[in-house]
């Protein structure tokens, strides 16, 4: 199969660039995965459908990563994205321009924190070490900024906007944009009609990185870290409905998990699974997702979930509606 048949036309004025001021007045689209069909309405309405007998799962990874400024002593600017936290003051992160930082060399940053980079990974991140005799995490917390999605071109007045409200376990770089969509008001009358149940991915950098081959079969996934209790893997055991996931980070976590159908693995692992039509759904029934970029892999996803015309001819109608794309965008019901 060719990522051409992923492609679409898609108005900039359609990409979200800021979040509504509710969130759970996005529209929704609402999708008949066997046949296709289509109905719209209003993300608060999401319980109208969802049986009781169902179980609702989430992902309650936080965005833990932050961008800081600085300079090199030779006066050449110097951005910095860091991604994880290997231990006190030692981070993984992402440079630019990172080629001239080889290991040893040392910059200073806009937050008065000077850093040395004393290692260079395979992918090309830099581990930075903070030099301070005292835990850096609070100055980075208030002096950095959250990292937005690269078509995101506005800032935000409150980058607790792009957390969910349910966010939990710090280690993400992106959030789980489907659940922006939840309020704590519509959670609760969620948790009051069916079970919920949580698993944590981390959000890695490489989920906005392209796929870049045109046969989808020649694409080798990113790896992301993600955990399953055993409390969840009971209640998916123990599901007389259907499984909906929140979001395509949740199902990736799940379907990576699974030994057969609706048993699953409690572990802490690391997922590479890359979900694409044809793919045997073993665990996930129905999934509330976002409407995603044109030939990336969250789109092949979806399209494994139900049917690729279907997907595509349900994004030309959220064209024609003018639904609102990507990361603060609308939502999708596929059930």
């Amino acid at each position: 199969m060719l990522l051409s048949e992923f492609d679409y036309n898609l108005p900039e004025n359609l990409i979200a660039q800021t979040p509504l001021e509710k969130r759970d007045e996005s529209k929704l689209l609402v999708l008949d995965k066997n046949n296709g069909f289509i109905s719209h309405d209003i993300f608060y309405n999401i319980i109208n459908y969802i049986n009781k007998d169902d179980l609702v799962i989430f992902n309650d990874t936080k965005v833990s990563a932050y961008r800081l400024y600085g300079h090199k002593h030779t006066g050449a600017k110097i951005e910095c994205l860091l991604t994880h936290k290997i231990k006190n003051n030692v981070f993984q992160s992402l440079v630019n321009p990172g080629k001239k930082l080889q290991i040893g060399t040392e910059f200073e940053l806009d937050c008065g924190l000077n850093a040395k980079v004393i290692d260079i990974l395979k992918t090309g991140e830099r581990v930075l070490e903070f030099l301070s005799d005292t835990p850096v995490d609070e100055i980075i917390k208030t002096q950095g900024t959250v990292p937005l999605p690269p078509y995101i071109h506005k800032t935000l007045d409150d980058y607790g906007r792009y957390q969910t409200v349910y966010a939990e376990n710090n280690g993400s770089v992106a959030a789980p944009t489907a659940g922006l969509h939840f309020t704590d008001e519509l959670l609760n009358k969620l948790k009051e009609k069916v079970d919920v149940a949580y698993i944590t991915l981390h959000v890695g950098i490489a989920t906005f990185r392209p796929i870049k081959v045109n046969n989808i079969d020649d694409h080798i996934m990113h790896t992301e870290k993600y955990i399953i209790s055993e409390e969840t893997k009971n209640k998916i055991k123990n599901c007389k409905g259907r499984i909906i996931a929140v979001g395509t980070t949740t199902t990736r976590a799940l379907e990576t998990a699974a030994n057969a159908y609706r048993d699953l693995r409690a572990e802490e692992a690391e997922s590479s699974l890359f979900i694409k039509p044809g793919y045997d759904f073993k665990i996930v029934d129905a999934l509330i997702t976002n409407f995603h970029i044109p030939k990336s892999t969250l789109l092949l996803l979806v399209s494994a979930l139900s049917k690729k015309d279907y997907i595509m001819h349900a994004y030309e109608e959220a064209i024609k509606k003018e639904y609102r794309f990507f990361s603060f965008g609308d939502a999708m019901f596929i059930n």
